[in-house]
């Protein structure tokens, strides 16, 4: 059976929202596996939404907003365009960055609107269905996927990647300019570190374990496990659950 993939479209509503009308007004044909949701501003799509889409078993999702420098919201897609990087790190972590491709249209550009369509169609098809629709990789990957939603929605990381031009183009608050690829490094760093962190959390809410038990089940070096449980007890999240025979089990007592 041929495979017709799921495809999730974001589109601001001033601009390439416009594109796929004038695309449709203009007969232009493009593939009809894309669902659009009409947005207004792409800055708006949270993280978080196209997690939940893929957890849903959605094959592809194209975020669409006006060409930089055009935004009606004057900042609107530069947001986006952090966003959409910060969520392509995390999605690296379990193969799925290539099913998401941020891009811009104008209300004039039509053509353009179908050519990526077919394009992100034609790369999805070649990809395959998503991993997540094979019984056997579901609930891992919905696991995974939690995970993720839970980095989205840590507030910390948020400020950080709201702080991304500011750093790179103004400096900190000691006028120092951060360049690019060192703040991609930290980036980079803090999104690893929160996602290894809430998979642990996971293996541990039911039932406490201990370090080595963990660092088989997250399949992380053990030194490393107990560098993560100490930072999630001075957050608050993990605790001391008992001691077997010297050995401590620990539980998360995240609400």
């Amino acid at each position: 059976m041929e495979f017709k993939p799921k495809i999730l479209g974001f589109l601001c509503n001033w601009c390439s929202y416009a594109g796929a009308d004038l695309a449709g007004v203009s007969r232009i044909q493009y593939s009809p596996n894309i669902r659009i949701i009409r947005v207004m501003c792409s800055g708006r799509v949270d993280p978080i939404f196209i997690a939940e889409g893929f957890s849903r078993k959605i094959d592809g999702i194209l975020v669409l907003g006006c060409h930089p420098g055009d935004c009606h919201y004057i900042s609107g897609n530069y947001e986006a365009e952090m966003k959409m990087n910060m969520l392509s790190k995390l999605l690296k972590f379990i193969g799925f960055s290539e099913r998401l491709r941020l891009d811009w249209v104008s209300a004039s550009e039509g053509n353009k609107f179908a050519q990526i369509v077919n394009e992100f169609n034609d790369h999805i098809c070649n990809l395959g269905p998503s991993p997540i629709r094979n019984e056997e990789l579901e609930l891992k990957l919905s696991e995974d996927f939690a995970a993720i939603k839970s980095v989205l929605s840590d507030s910390r990381l948020r400020i950080l990647v709201s702080k991304e031009r500011e750093l790179i183009e103004k400096g900190n608050v000691y006028n120092e300019i951060v360049p690019k690829e060192h703040f991609n490094r930290i980036l980079d760093d803090a999104l690893y570190n929160e996602y290894i962190r809430r998979k642990i959390l996971q293996k541990i809410k039911l039932q406490g374990k201990s370090v080595p038990e963990i660092s088989k089940e997250v399949e992380i070096e053990p030194h490393k496990v107990l560098k993560h449980i100490v930072t999630l007890r001075q957050r608050g999240l993990v605790d001391l659950d008992a001691i077997h025979e010297e050995i401590p089990t620990f539980i998360s007592i995240e609400e």
